[in-house]
């Protein structure tokens, strides 16, 4: 190492254990982050500062004023820029000996192990059980270490799966959930510091397997909740999960009854002149921001048998009625419900945020 180096890494140098041939280790290492938004801001910053020599960073999505609040890595003028391209830019900011690329791409089925192929370790920072399985299904091909994470409200997994040594992603969620029925943070929210604990930890994962420090988190997924400050730790065995740690947060209540075989009508944020616009949102999410003019109708409400009065008089006078929310499956339930209850509603396509991103105004 050269005066540079050990003028900014000394502080990691001095550490037992670890010491030059750990940082050396981490100048050496080629590493690939999959997703640069909530968990793979913090952590791709993490491994810039902690020194690690190359940084493959792939995410095909575009920064948005949305992902400010804890997609830390970029500033508000990305909004509109790739977000690999973006953090790439901020990894070389924060240490120009890193080797940033970055990597516009979606992974595939089909090239994801030739595009990871240089690796060592991978960490797995998407939001969607599709591309999990995908990189999942890469690393084991080429035998590689990937340390994964996911996040959804207040809480938060992580673990490392590697083929061969221990469990694998598929030993926890053996196939895909249908999309549509899935969590996500654009559907459920989070909580900004949530990713950041995470991201960080996957950081410190990935270090460990790289200097061969600690003990990684394999055959363990770590559980964090942010309401109580703590973390559990539920143990998963090759070729057997653990239901408990499929996703982070409680498992989602009953949907409610289905709006009939096709689903409801979808209308877009256009399409709402005329309409009595019916928000199933809780109280506490209604009262941050809405559309103007809607009329809250809490999904719980509704569960209840308490079908607005609006609603009703619409019904009985022809008027359209829409349902909206943050996310569609609540939308949808509530469109089930009010059409068991006599009321045929429609639903709008993407909720609050679709209208949101639409440029609407919030009241």
């Amino acid at each position: 190492m050269d005066r540079d180096q050990v003028s900014r890494y000394r502080r990691q140098l001095m550490l037992d254990r670890f010491g030059a041939a750990g940082q050396r280790a981490l100048l050496r290492a080629r590493v690939a982050v999959v997703g640069a938004g909530g968990l793979g801001s913090p952590a791709l910053l993490y491994l810039a500062g902690a020194g690690v020599g190359h940084l493959h960073i792939i995410d095909d999505d575009v920064v948005g004023v949305s992902n400010l609040h804890r997609q830390v890595i970029h500033p508000q003028s990305a909004v509109g820029v790739n977000k690999a391209a973006s953090a790439a830019a901020r990894v070389r900011e924060l240490n120009p000996g890193v080797v940033a690329v970055a990597d516009g791409r979606r992974l595939t089925a089909d090239d994801a192990a030739a595009v990871l192929a240089d690796a060592e370790v991978v960490l797995d920072c998407t939001d969607n059980f599709a591309a999990r399985h995908i990189i999942s299904a890469a690393c084991a091909e080429l035998g590689i270490p990937h340390v994964w994470g996911a996040i959804l409200g207040y809480g938060a997994r992580l673990s490392v799966f590697h083929a061969g040594r221990g469990p694998v992603y598929e030993d926890l969620v053996p196939a895909p959930p249908d999309p549509a029925a899935a969590s996500s943070c654009v559907r459920e929210g989070v909580l900004g510091p949530v990713p950041g604990i995470v991201g960080a930890a996957m950081a410190g994962e990935a270090i460990k397997l790289i200097c061969g420090v600690g003990e990684p988190l394999l055959g363990t997924v770590g559980s964090f909740d942010m309401l109580t400050g703590r973390w559990e730790y539920i143990p998963v065995l090759a070729g057997g999960a653990d239901p408990r740690a499929g996703a982070p947060g409680p498992a989602p209540a009953a949907a409610g009854p289905a709006a009939g075989p096709a689903g409801p009508t979808l209308v877009g944020p256009g399409e709402l002149a005329g309409a009595v616009l019916l928000d199933v949102r809780e109280p506490c999410e209604f009262s941050s921001y809405a559309i103007p003019g809607a009329v809250n109708a809490p999904l719980s409400a509704l569960r209840a048998g308490e079908i607005p009065g609006a609603a009703r008089a619409a019904a009985a006078s022809g008027a359209a009625v829409v349902v909206c929310s943050g996310t569609d499956r609540r939308a949808r339930a509530a469109a089930g419900l009010l059409a068991a209850a006599g009321v045929a509603a429609a639903v709008l396509d993407g909720g609050v945020e679709a209208w949101l991103d639409a440029g609407g105004d919030p009241a």
